[in-house]
């Protein structure tokens, strides 16, 4: 076992220091349906992610201060603001990835900190912005480390595994991209073999980081679509890093807006986006009307937007 491949960047929150090099390269042709168990004693009333007014920054450079964000169970969530105004730095401490600086961040109440490595990839799967991929690394062997989580000693690869892979990247899309190396494909496809990682996974929640960087529009909304399914279909909580707001507003259950560290309005897209919150949380005038095709709010961004609000 090599300790020194890393997977993706930062991938000690999804217990991924230490992939084997070769994870079966082998994919099963029978695709399942995967759905995502409760933890031992996990309740279904218990919000089980949840930042309690932490302190997040870098090198001393605070980011958020006092900030609270309750993720509710089985929901698809979806996080808006504006470039550097602390979505990212959010996930990844939600993700263990950042530790805070005060407060805390629980899961399954308790301090995310206080599980190894891998207990807490076995339940909450990350995807973030940036992706390195080992050199020359197969499609299926980089889906296929998906599972190191669910490897023990007494525990090796199973039929479970491949068959968690063979639907992961039946879901995505790239299975005809199984034997091809990695570095071979465009930036759209490497995004889906890194998202069909993380579902190879099996994490009942999924938090993704601006999931349809790269992707065409097409894509997009099959990634998006995707995201739904596995909420609505397998219970999985999923939380998304959203640029598009029409997107946001289209497949989120529940909406975190936030702005210059601190969240300005969280709820239901119906019951909290207007006009004048879209102008506070990205100083953009808009008009707010139905989307014909969901109901959902839609932006419509003002002509005179490039001329300076009114």
């Amino acid at each position: 076992m090599n300790e020194n491949l890393s997977v993706r960047a930062d991938s000690d929150a999804a217990g991924l220091d230490d992939v084997p090099e070769q994870a079966n390269p082998t994919v099963a042709h029978a695709v399942r349906s995967a759905e995502a168990a409760d933890p031992p004693g996990a309740r279904a009333d218990l919000v089980r992610l949840r930042a309690d007014r932490v302190r997040l920054g870098y090198r001393g450079r605070t980011i958020s201060d006092e900030l609270s964000v309750q993720i509710p169970d089985g929901t698809f969530t979806v996080i808006i603001g504006p470039n550097a105004c602390g979505k990212s730095t959010l996930l990844r401490a939600l993700a263990r990835l950042l530790a805070p600086e005060a407060g805390s961040v629980l899961l399954d109440g308790k301090a995310i900190g206080s599980y190894p490595a891998k207990e807490v990839a076995r339940r909450v799967g990350l995807l973030p912005q940036t992706s390195t991929a080992p050199d020359g690394i197969r499609v299926a062997d980089l889906v296929a480390r998906g599972r190191y989580p669910h490897q023990t000693l007494l525990r090796q690869w199973s039929q479970a595994d491949e068959d968690a892979v063979t639907a992961a990247m039946a879901a995505t899309g790239v299975t005809d991209l199984s034997a091809r190396s990695v570095d071979e494909l465009s930036g759209g496809q490497r995004q889906r073999v890194w998202i069909a990682m993380v579902l190879a996974q099996e994490t009942p929640i999924v938090l993704l980081d601006e999931p349809t960087t790269y992707l065409d529009i097409a894509h997009q909304i099959q990634l998006l679509d995707l995201c739904r399914t596995l909420n609505r279909d397998s219970g999985r909580t999923v939380v998304a890093v959203l640029h598009d707001l029409n997107h946001a507003f289209r497949y989120a259950d529940h909406l975190i807006a936030m702005r210059d560290g601190r969240v300005v309005a969280a709820g239901a897209p119906r019951e909290i986006v207007t006009a004048e919150l879209v102008r506070e949380v990205f100083a953009l005038g808009c008009r707010i009307i139905d989307d014909p095709e969901t109901g959902a709010p839609l932006v419509i961004p003002l002509a005179e937007n490039a001329a300076g609000l009114h």
